[in-house]
């Protein structure tokens, strides 16, 4: 058998977890709930490990292999297949979506063993990690569209798990109706682009969109425009991030598989997978990377001004997520997924370190209620100050240090980037250093607050330790020419996606950029440190000025897009429906209930319980019935 024959059980053994737990889960074991859960998606990523074993041994001819299972839609002229296509990039997602996904799972089954819903919990993950295998395994955009929208019902399901919350379910409601907007934008690209090629077929549009669309045409920025709008929904970027900090409603590992392996990345991979176009509107192209650089500010400073553990990493993820888009901007494409790839690593284990640590504090957020778990949760805080430094770009030693300076380099050196965008992701570098410092200080160092009820397992322990190995060394696979010019990433990667512009800086600007990055990073963790476990005098008083105040509160609720949109959009809509719910079509339903209470009522003053009654309502149906057959 052909190894790549082995594709479709990938997406389809997640898919079989979720159809037998939501019809027999409830009636299981919670062992056997975990590992049917945990199995599936185990499998999936053993099944994943033996395909890119062979594709790495003996790359399919063209470097991509497709599995085509049946006709799906047929309609005229159009038909739409269920296909699987696989090459470097969306065998690097699945790689990552299950490899992480398999490790949260593990974490699950421990850290929810206590709760209800066991079952249904597992469900929806299985669910989740299938809908997003679809999605980036996906040969034409009906089916990825399908698998777009399955994250984004999953993520509605498990932002509002604990839905017995009222602020639980709009958190997730939230989440569903904002990335709707996004949603439909992809969805009229759609329309677009198969009145343009006549085909959803992502290759064949690919090969063709030079001569269809043509560079720099009306029509190649409306496409990109389109599936633009679908990536900042998706991936929370501006401005569109307002739904992914009220996500933090959900459990700690819901948090980990939304911001780190599956939905939020989804735009980023979007974006790659059709860069053709992109390239064909460099306007457009500029604008991704604009709205990128614009984000990861914008969120790096809210993300200063949290007291919630889990708002700080959200806000991180919008930032992180705004590098990447930066580095698609530039035209980078290889090092926005190089940087994909070691935040899903380091992204999931703060998120399931801080699920640690709310865990053993009785379900405490605030992490000025926390402090002191340095030596009363040790592996908890390694595990932590491990995700910390990769998050911050610590030099040298953290993955996030060589996806990061990548970024900036080609930042600075394509000729889609230029110092603006350099300067952005270096200031950000900065803020993400000051918040991360901050955030490690306050949770793990001065004095104790809250005391710790019980620690983590093994379990839970294990894929947290898995987790920090992968967030130091899994860098490693993509060095500058500085430090060693390990290449192996970008080779791999090169296959499916268009090698950057050859960089105009030579040796010694390579390293003055790095040195740059390093001080900008230093600077941030050295001030978070000595403001935060030093405090001096002078940092009580700036804190307490009226100045800083202001900015708290502006920073602290996301520079007040919630309050605009409120204002701009909720509040018109719900006035405008309050005043036309009398309307004709009301009127309407609101006389069949009428008719139907009334026809209750008198139906019901029949059940009287006089027997001489119902014997004579039987015997004038029985007259009336032998009257319709007689006459009739």
């Amino acid at each position: 058998m052909n190894v790549y024959d082995l594709l479709p059980l990938i997406p389809g053994i997640p898919l079989a977890g979720f159809l037998v737990l939501a019809l027999a889960g409830g009636r299981w074991r919670r062992g056997a709930v975990a590992a049917a859960g945990c199995g599936t998606v185990g499998l999936a990523a053993l099944l994943t490990a033996v395909v890119a074993a062979a594709f790495l041994r003996a790359p399919p001819e063209g470097f991509a292999a497709t599995r085509t299972l049946w006709t799906w839609v047929a309609a005229g002229d159009f038909a739409a297949e269920i296909g699987l296509h696989l090459d470097a990039l969306s065998l690097l997602m699945i790689a990552v979506i299950t490899g992480v996904g398999f490790l949260i799972h593990l974490y699950s089954a421990e850290f929810m063993a206590k709760e209800e819903g066991y079952s249904r919990y597992f469900a929806y993950l299985n669910l989740f990690v299938s809908a997003m295998l679809i999605l980036v395994l996906a040969d034409n955009l009906l089916l990825l569209l399908l698998g777009w929208e399955g994250v984004g019902l999953c993520s509605y399901l498990l932002i509002g798990f604990w839905y017995r919350d009222p602020a639980n379910g709009a958190a997730a409601r939230k989440a569903f109706v904002v990335t709707r907007v996004g949603d439909t934008a992809l969805l009229a690209g759609l329309f677009v682009l198969y009145g343009k090629f006549g085909t959803l077929q992502i290759g064949q549009m690919l090969h063709a969109a030079p001569a269809v669309l043509g560079s720099g045409s009306a029509a190649a920025a409306l496409v990109a425009a389109l599936l633009l709008g679908g990536a900042i929904g998706k991936s929370a970027q501006l401005p569109l991030q307002t739904w992914l900090p009220d996500a933090m409603a959900g459990p700690s590992p819901v948090s980990a598989l939304i911001h780190a392996a599956t939905m939020v990345t989804a735009g980023v991979y979007l974006i790659a997978r059709h860069h053709v176009f992109f390239e064909l509107s460099p306007a457009i192209l500029g604008v991704v990377g604009a709205l990128g650089a614009a984000t990861l500010l914008l969120a790096g400073f809210s993300a200063l001004a949290q007291h919630d553990l889990k708002r700080v990493l959200a806000y991180s993820t919008i930032s992180q997520i705004g590098y990447m888009f930066l580095a698609l901007g530039a035209g980078a494409w290889t090092a926005a997924m190089f940087h994909f790839m070691t935040h899903a690593f380091f992204k999931a284990l703060l998120f399931l370190a801080a699920g640690a640590v709310i865990h053993a504090l009785a379900h405490e957020h605030d992490m000025f209620r926390m402090g002191g778990l340095r030596t009363r949760l040790p592996l908890a805080f390694w595990t932590f100050v491990a995700g910390s430094a990769s998050l911050a770009a610590l030099p040298l030693v953290t993955a996030g240090f060589y996806s990061k300076d990548l970024i900036l380099f080609h930042a600075w050196t394509s000729p889609h980037g230029g110092p603006w965008l350099w300067a952005a992701g270096l200031a950000g570098a900065a803020v993400t250093a000051l918040y991360t410092g901050r955030m490690v200080c306050l949770t793990f160092f001065g004095v104790a607050h809250t005391e710790v009820s019980h620690r983590p397992g093994v379990l839970m322990s294990g894929v947290m330790v898995v987790l920090a190995a992968l967030s130091l060394l899994a860098g490693f696979v993509e060095t500058p020419h500085t430090l060693g010019g390990v290449s192996v990433f970008s080779r791999f990667l090169g296959t499916a996606l268009p090698a950057p512009a050859e960089p105009h800086a030579g040796a010694g600007a390579e390293l003055a950029l790095q040195v740059a990055a390093s001080a900008a990073v230093l600077l941030g963790l050295g001030a978070a440190a000595y403001a935060y476990l030093r405090q001096p005098p002078w940092f009580r008083q700036l804190a307490a000025s009226s100045a800083a105040a202001a900015l708290h509160r502006l920073w602290s609720a996301g520079w007040g897009f919630d309050w605009l949109y409120d204002r701009l959009v909720v509040r018109p809509f719900v006035g405008l429906a309050r005043i036309n719910r009398g309307d004709v079509i009301d009127r309407l339903y609101a006389g069949l209930a009428w008719l139907c209470r009334t026809l209750h009522a008198r139906l019901s003053e029949t059940q009287n319980g006089l027997v001489r009654r119902y014997a004579m309502g039987i015997a004038a149906g029985a007259v009336i019935a032998l009257a319709i057959v007689a006459f009739l």
